[in-house]
C-alpha cells in the first residue's frame, strides 16, 4: 500500500516538474513602461490585474529610473495599477494581448496628487512566499492557507530545506548542527527540548522565518549548518490593535494551537503583547529490531521489541513588552517573556528475545512515565540612538533568562521466561531537576561611509551556568533505596565573549559584504562524587576567527538575474548537558549516556547561488565538517548505549532549486528541490564508518485563489533514503491540503487543514557500523490532523516603522530540560 502510494506521489511530483520547465520555457509576453518622477529610495509596486475584476496576475517593483517588466504566458484584457506611498493609486486603461504579442510598451506614466490624509490610504501587498538577500532567505508563512492552526515546529517542516525528523530534530539542507533563534535570540536548547518548545507556539504568531546557510559576522559563529531565525509578529499601529487565533485538530488524540496578540500606543509609548496556551496530544507506534553476531559473524540472538508512546504536551506562554521613543533619535525597550511547558509521556514496551534458531528465550515488558514542567522567564532591556540622518546607529541589549525543570520519572522493567518464571527486574524511579542562569550582554554600531557602503562592529559577552541533578533509586516493594550507580550532579559554568567586524559595499551591479568574528570561550565542567561514582572535571578554552564574505552581481538594471556567492567559518559548541557523563536506563537494554569528551565542530561552507526574478533560483554547496556531533551507538554485552560523539569528518555537496511562479492568474506554484550527496571519513568505537550517499527531496505547493475570499492549498514532499551518521533512513513522503475562507469584511479567516493525507509519514530505517549487531526501527507517529482554525484581526490605526529588540545570540540552543 505505502509503495502504490509512493509511486502515485511521484507520478503527481513528475507532472509537477514538467509543468514548472513548461512554465519557464514558454512563449513570454513582456509588459514595459516607465514611471516618471518615480522616488529611487521607495519604488512603486506594480501589479498587472485582469480587466474584468482586477484580481491580481503578476506584480513587480521598478528598479531607480522608475522603469518595470512584467512577464506572463497568458492572453486577455488587463490593466496596470500602482501604489506609492504619499501618492494616490493609479489605474490605467483596459490594454489587450493576444497570441501574437511578444511585447507591449505602456506610455510613460505620471503620478500626481500628493495624499495629505493617510488615514485614507489603505495599501495591501501580498508578499511572496519565498524572499531572497544577499546573506539569507525569508519565508513568509501567511502566503500557505496551511499554515494557520498548527505549531511552530511544523511550520519549520513547510520551509524550504528544512527537515524534521519523527523526534523533532531539525535539520538544513541534510545537515544537523542548525541553531535556531527568536527574533534574533538563541533558544539555548537541545534538539529534544527545543521541539518541545516549537510544539507549544502557535503558528500564526510568526510573521517570517530567516533562513542562514551562511549567517553573517553579527550572528555568534555557533551552528555548522546555519541559523534558522523565528521573527514573531509584532504590531505596529496607532491605537489599540490585535489579533486572535482559535484552532482545533484532531489527529488519534486532539490538538489544540491558540494565541492572542495586542499592541497599544499612545503619543511616546507602545505596549505589545502576545499570549499562548496550547494542548498536542499524540502517539508514536516504534519497532526496533536488533540482531546479534559472533565476531565470526554467526547469529547469536536477537531482541524484538515494540514501543506505544503517548505524549501529553501541554503549552502557555506570554510576552510583553514596552517601547518609550524617547526623542527622534533615541527608543527604550523593555521585554518580558516566559513559557510554562507541562508534559506528562508513557512508554508501554513489549519484547521478545530470539535465540540463534529463532526461537523465544525470553519475554520483556516495560512501563515507564515521564512528567516534566519545563517553564522559563526572561528579561531584556534594549536601547537604541540614531545617531543622524545618514543612518548611523547605536543599540544596546542586555537579557536575562532562566530556565527551570522539575522532571520525574518511572521505569518498571521485568523479564520472564516463556513459562512467565522471572529472570529479572529493574525498578526505577528518578527525579531530574534541571537549573540554568544565562546573561549576555551586546553592543553594536552601524556607520554608513557612504551612499552605498556601511560598517559594522560590536562585541558581545555572555555568562551561563547550570545545575542538573539526577537522583535515582532501587524501588522494592514500595521502598526506596538510593541507587547510585545512575544519580549524579553535573554543575557547568561557560564565559564565552566576542567581537565583530562586517564591511558591506555596492557599486553598480556588483555587491559586497565581508565579515570577520573572534569568539573566546572558557567552559568548567564538575561531575559532583558519590558513594559509587567518582569525583572529575574538565577546564577547556578555545579562540577562533570566523571569516564570512559574501558577493552579488546583478548583470541587468531591472534585477531580473542575480548571482551570489558566500563563504564562511562555524563551529558548533557542544550542548551543555551533552557534557555531562551520567547514564541513566531508558529501558534494561537500552541506555543514555552523556559525553565529557566532546569536542566542537568547525565547518566550512561555500555555496554559489543564480536566481532568475523569483520564478528559480539555483544553488550549488560544498561543506566540510571537522569533529561532526551526532547521535552514536554502541553495543556491550547486549545492551545498546545512545550518546552523544564526534564523528571525524563529513562532507556534503549537492544542488537545489526552488522559487515561485503562476501557472494562471489563479494558480500559483511554489516549490523546493535538493539532490545532495553526504559523506563520512571516521571511525566509531572501532568500527570504520567510510561512506557516501547521494538523496534526493522535492516539496512542490500550490496555491489556488478561487475567489477573492476562498483559496487553497495543496503541498507535498518526498525525501529518499539519506545517510546520517550511523543511520540510513527509508524514503518518507506525504502530502497535505488546506483550505481558507475570509468573513466578517475580511477581517477574519476560516481556514481547514488535513496534514499527512495518506498516512505516509512512517519514518525508520537502519542502524549500522556497530560491532557484533546491527538494527533497524519503523516509526508510525500521529501525522494525519484535521484541523479547524478561526483568526481575526482588529485594526485600528495608520502604521508605523517596526523595529526589533534582544540582545542574546547563541547560549539559548544548547539547553537540555526535558
Amino acid at each position: 500500500m505505502t509503495d502504490t502510494r509512493f509511486n502515485r506521489a511521484i507520478l503527481f511530483f513528475s507532472f509537477f516538474i514538467l509543468q514548472l520547465f513548461q512554465n519557464i520555457f514558454a512563449q513570454q509576453v513582456t509588459v514595459s513602461g516607465k514611471i516618471a518622477g518615480a522616488d529611487p529610495m521607495s519604488p512603486p509596486i506594480v501589479r498587472l490585474c485582469n480587466f474584468k475584476d482586477s484580481t491580481l496576475v503578476k506584480a513587480a517593483i521598478s528598479d531607480s529610473l522608475g522603469n518595470f517588466e512584467i512577464e506572463l504566458s497568458k492572453t486577455g484584457t488587463f490593466l496596470i495599477i500602482i501604489d506609492q506611498i504619499d501618492y494616490q493609486k493609479f489605474v490605467s486603461p483596459g490594454f489587450e494581448i493576444d497570441s501574437s504579442s511578444s511585447r507591449i510598451e505602456l506610455p510613460e506614466i505620471s503620478l500626481h496628487s500628493p495624499v495629505t490624509n493617510l488615514d485614507d490610504v489603505v495599501i495591501t501587498v501580498k508578499k511572496p512566499f519565498i524572499e531572497r538577500k544577499i546573506d539569507r532567505v525569508i519565508v513568509n508563512p501567511d502566503a500557505l492557507v496551511g499554515s494557520t492552526g498548527t505549531t511552530v515546529l511544523e511550520l519549520l517542516e513547510k520551509a524550504p530545506g528544512i527537515t524534521v525528523d519523527f523526534n523533532g530534530n531539525i535539520s538544513l539542507k541534510g545537515k544537523s548542527g542548525v541553531q535556531v533563534f527568536i527574533d534574533n535570540k538563541p533558544t539555548y536548547m537541545s534538539q529534544e527540548d527545543l521541539a518541545g518548545y516549537l510544539r507549544s507556539l502557535p503558528s500564526n504568531s510568526v510573521a517570517s522565518i530567516e533562513i542562514m546557510t551562511n549567517p553573517p559576522a553579527r550572528y555568534d559563529a555557533s551552528g555548522n549548518a546555519g541559523i534558522i531565525n523565528i521573527v514573531l509578529k509584532k504590531l505596529k499601529e496607532k491605537g489599540f490593535n490585535g489579533g486572535i487565533t482559535l484552532s482545533y485538530g484532531q489527529g488519534r488524540y486532539l490538538r489544540s494551537n491558540n494565541s492572542f496578540n495586542f499592541n497599544y500606543r499612545v503619543n511616546k509609548i507602545n505596549l505589545f503583547s502576545t499570549l499562548g496556551w496550547s494542548q498536542n496530544n499524540s502517539y508514536q507506534d516504534l519497532d526496533i529490531n536488533r540482531y546479534y553476531f559472533t565476531p565470526d559473524n554467526q547469529p547469536t540472538s536477537s531482541f524484538l521489541q515494540n514501543s506505544y508512546i503517548k505524549r501529553e504536551h501541554g503549552g502557555r506562554s506570554a510576552k510583553i513588552g514596552m517601547d518609550w521613543y524617547m526623542s527622534q533619535k533615541s527608543t527604550f525597550g523593555v521585554v518580558f517573556s516566559g513559557f510554562y511547558n507541562p508534559s506528562y509521556t508513557t512508554h508501554d514496551n513489549t519484547a521478545r528475545i530470539l535465540a540463534a534458531d529463532n526461537s523465544v528465550s525470553a519475554l520483556v515488558s516495560a512501563y515507564s512515565t515521564s512528567s516534566n514542567l519545563w517553564y522559563n522567564g526572561s528579561a531584556n532591556m534594549n536601547y537604541t540612538l540614531k545617531i543622524d540622518s545618514l543612518g548611523k546607529e547605536l543599540s544596546v541589549n542586555a537579557d536575562y533568562i532562566r530556565y527551570a525543570s522539575d522532571h520525574e520519572q518511572t521505569l518498571d522493567n521485568k523479564v520472564k521466561s516463556t513459562d512467565g518464571t522471572q529472570i529479572s527486574a529493574l525498578n526505577l524511579s528518578s527525579s531530574l531537576p534541571v537549573d540554568m542562569d544565562i546573561k549576555t550582554a551586546k553592543i553594536d554600531y552601524i556607520n554608513p561611509l557612504k551612499k552605498n557602503n556601511r560598517l559594522e562592529f560590536g562585541i558581545k559577552t555572555a555568562w551561563v551556568s547550570t545545575d542538573n541533578t539526577a537522583d535515582f533509586y532501587d524501588v522494592v516493594n514500595n521502598t526506596k533505596t538510593p541507587n547510585y550507580t545512575f544519580s549524579n550532579r553535573f554543575l557547568y559554568k561557560e564565559k564565552n565573549h566576542a567581537a565583530y567586524a562586517n564591511y558591506a559595499q555596492e557599486w553598480g551591479k556588483f555587491g559586497m559584504q565581508l565579515g570577520l568574528r573572534f569568539e573566546s570561550i572558557q567552559m568548567q565542567g564538575h561531575q559532583l562524587g558519590n558513594p559509587m561514582v567518582s569525583d572529575s572535571s574538565f577546564t577547556r578554552m578555545y579562540n577562533s576567527l570566523f571569516p564570512t564574505a559574501y558577493f552579488s552581481y546583478t548583470p541587468d538594471s531591472l534585477k531580473k538575474h542575480q548571482f551570489n556567492l558566500s563563504f564562511g567559518r562555524r563551529i558548533d559548541y557542544p550542548n551543555y548537558q551533552d557534557m555531562n557523563p551520567f547514564t541513566y536506563p531508558m529501558d534494561a537494554y537500552t541506555y543514555y549516556a552523556g559525553n565529557p569528551y566532546l569536542k566542537p565542530t568547525f565547518s566550512y561552507n561555500f555555496d554559489i547561488t543564480y536566481s532568475y526574478k523569483n520564478i528559480v533560483s539555483v544553488t550549488v554547496d560544498y561543506s566540510l565538517v571537522h569533529n561532526l556531533i551526532n547521535e552514536t551507538n554502541e553495543q556491550v554485552n547486549n545492551i545498546y548505549y545512545s550518546r552523544p560523539g564526534n564523528y571525524g569528518n563529513q562532507t556534503a555537496y549537492g544542488i537545489s532549486a526552488s522559487g515561485e511562479f503562476n501557472l494562471t492568474a489563479w494558480w500559483n506554484v511554489q516549490y523546493y528541490s535538493e539532490c545532495k550527496n553526504i559523506g563520512y571519513n571516521t571511525t566509531i568505537y572501532n568500527q570504520p564508518l567510510v561512506e557516501s550517499r547521494w538523496y534526493w527531496y522535492i516539496g512542490p505547493a500550490f496555491r489556488f485563489t478561487i475567489t477573492p475570499k476562498f483559496s487553497a492549498d495543496l503541498a507535498g514532499s518526498y525525501q529518499t533514503r539519506i545517510l546520517s551518521g550511523q543511520f540510513l533512513t527509508i524514503p518518507v513522503g506525504s502530502i497535505r491540503v488546506g483550505f481558507a475562507y475570509k468573513i466578517l469584511k475580511e477581517q477574519g479567516s476560516v481556514k481547514l487543514n488535513l496534514s499527512d493525507v495518506f498516512h505516509t509519514t512512517q519514518p525508520g530505517g537502519d542502524i549500522r557500523n556497530i560491532a557484533n549487531s546491527k538494527a533497524n526501527w519503523l516509526s508510525k507517529l500521529d501525522t494525519r490532523v484535521l484541523t479547524i482554525s478561526f483568526s481575526y484581526r482588529f485594526s485600528k490605526g495608520k502604521a508605523l516603522n517596526a523595529r526589533q529588540s534582544g540582545a542574546s545570540d547563541s547560549e539559548k540552543q544548547r539547553v537540555n530540560a526535558n
